[in-house]
C-alpha cells in the first residue's frame, strides 16, 4: 500500500487554508487525519472517484471549507453526505456546530461512523436513511448538499427538515438554471473560489420568500 504523504499534503493544506480566513489553524491535524482515513478506506470501499491524496485536499477538503462563511445557526444537516463531504470538514472547523451526516448508502455511513469515532467528533451524528424518510427530533437551521441533485429536487426533498428562518445551501459546479421550487422560495447564486482549483464552483442559497 502506498504510504499516505502526510507532510506534503500538510503543506498543500496550509497554502489553501491561508486563503480561507474562516478556517481555524487548530483544525489542520484533524483534517489531515480525515484525509488519511478517506485514502485508506477508499481503496476497498470506493467512496470517491478521486484517488490521488493531493487532489483530495483540493477537490474534497478545500472545496468543502469554502462555504464556511455562509453557514448559519446551531444545527447543520448534510444531505447525501457520501464520504462526509462537505459535512465532516465543516464539523471539524466548527466544533460548536451540531452536524448530522445523512446518507442512504450503508457502506458510506459505516465509513462516516468510523471517522466520527476515530476523530473524536462529539458534534457529529450519522444517519443511514433516505432524506425523504428522515424524521429528526429537531429541525435544522442550515441544510447543505454537494452535487446531490437538481436544485428543485433538493428543495422538495429537504425543505421540510428546515427550521423557521433557516436556509438551504446547494453546492454546484457551473451555475445552472434550476428553479428552486416556485414562488415560495427565493435564491441567490454566488461564485466560490476554491484555492488551487481552476474550475467553476457556485453556491445557491435558498430561503423562504418574504411576503
Amino acid at each position: 500500500m502506498t504510504a499516505f504523504p502526510r507532510e506534503a499534503l500538510g503543506g498543500l493544506l496550509d497554502r489553501g487554508m491561508a486563503e480561507l480566513p474562516d478556517v481555524p489553524p487548530e483544525a489542520r491535524e484533524l483534517l489531515l487525519d480525515y484525509l488519511a482515513l478517506l485514502h485508506r478506506w477508499n481503496r476497498v470501499y470506493n467512496l470517491s472517484a478521486v484517488r490521488d491524496p493531493a487532489a483530495m485536499v483540493t477537490l474534497h477538503v478545500l472545496d468543502s471549507l469554502v462555504v464556511l462563511p455562509w453557514l448559519r445557526g446551531q444545527r447543520l444537516l448534510d444531505v447525501g453526505s457520501g464520504a462526509g463531504l462537505p459535512g465532516l470538514p465543516l464539523a471539524i472547523c466548527r466544533p460548536e456546530l451540531a452536524v448530522t451526516l445523512l446518507d442512504s448508502n450503508s457502506k458510506k455511513t459505516r465509513f462516516l461512523r468510523q471517522c466520527v469515532a476515530d476523530l473524536g467528533l462529539a458534534n457529529v451524528d450519522v444517519v443511514h436513511a433516505r432524506v425523504e424518510d428522515y424524521r429528526p427530533d429537531a429541525l435544522f437551521d442550515c441544510i447543505i448538499s454537494r452535487a446531490f441533485a437538481r436544485t428543485d429536487t433538493f428543495v422538495n426533498s429537504s425543505a421540510g427538515l428546515m427550521a423557521a428562518g433557516g436556509c438551504l445551501l446547494a453546492m454546484k459546479g457551473r451555475p445552472d438554471d434550476d428553479d428552486p421550487g416556485g414562488k415560495a422560495w427565493q435564491s441567490k447564486t454566488m461564485a466560490l473560489a476554491v484555492p488551487g482549483l481552476d474550475a467553476a464552483r457556485t453556491l445557491v442559497r435558498i430561503e423562504a420568500a418574504t411576503i
